[in-house]
């Protein structure tokens, strides 16, 4: 049976995805006329499963990366470890499945292993929380890749009213910025994806074609005023009896760490 698009591997076949419009002209999401393209930007993306009640008991299950060009180099799954149960699949944050994981799931360690070989050392990492992503994977950066940029802060926004930075989650950042729905489900290479979009959107708006500063900064002012919709931990503290790590409505009472 075919798999879907967003679950398929394309690290020979790079596909461009075609579900997330864009409201932009994006000239880093543009290939240069020479070949090979040579990307410098990079979005890895780890979705995790619950192995135990607790917020802190998850289990690496996919791992993506995509390019500055949107084009998807790795889309794996991964296996729990031996041993390990799996308590929840969190499928509505993650798209995965007990199925997706039997059939296709490799170890961690192939998988890390496969990564490295696919990601260039002078890659710079972007993504939401992507030190989090990194952590998940034993990278070491320097080693393993150049750098990293945060979208959580690259998109941060004084508010006068707090005195005090606002950040805003992934799916804020795309309905509000990029005009676009997102998806019930999501998954490592989709949301690999839009932190892909929202980086080269911000680097098209501070450009001159896009507006500069000023245009960049009603962006984020436009972040500010658009009320973002509750999170899935929010507004499930708990799933399939697996605590969300929402800080005000932990049900595990675990410690958070960062």
């Amino acid at each position: 049976r075919r798999l879907p698009l967003s679950v398929q591997s394309f690290r020979h076949h790079p596909v461009r995805f075609r579900w997330l419009s864009r409201t932009y002209p994006s000239p880093m999401a543009q290939p240069p006329n020479a070949s090979p393209y040579v990307a410098t930007h990079f979005s890895i993306d780890v979705e995790c499963v619950a192995t135990g009640v607790g917020h802190n008991a998850r289990s690496v299950a996919q791992i993506a990366l995509v390019d500055q060009f949107e084009r998807c180099l790795l889309n794996v799954f991964v296996k729990p470890p031996d041993g390990v149960t799996v308590h929840s699949y969190l499928t509505p944050l993650t798209g995965l499945s007990k199925e997706l994981i039997d059939t296709h799931g490799v170890s961690l360690h192939e998988a890390v292993t496969r990564l490295r070989l696919t990601l260039p050392k002078h890659a710079v990492l972007v993504g939401q929380n992507i030190a989090k992503d990194v952590q998940w994977l034993g990278l070491t950066e320097f080693a393993d890749f150049a750098g990293m940029v945060d979208l959580a802060g690259l998109w941060r926004v004084w508010n006068k009213q707090y005195n005090s930075w606002s950040v805003f989650g992934q799916d804020h950042l795309v309905t509000t910025l990029l005009g676009a729905e997102v998806a019930s489900q999501h998954d490592a290479a989709s949301d690999a994806l839009k932190s892909v979009r929202l980086f080269n959107y911000y680097q098209w708006l501070k450009s001159p074609n896009g507006g500069g500063d000023d245009a960049l900064e009603t962006a984020k002012e436009r972040l500010l005023q658009t009320p973002p919709q509750p999170s899935f931990a929010k507004k499930n503290p708990s799933f399939e009896g697996c605590c969300m790590g929402n800080r005000k409505t932990c049900t595990c009472g675990a410690p958070f760490f960062g």
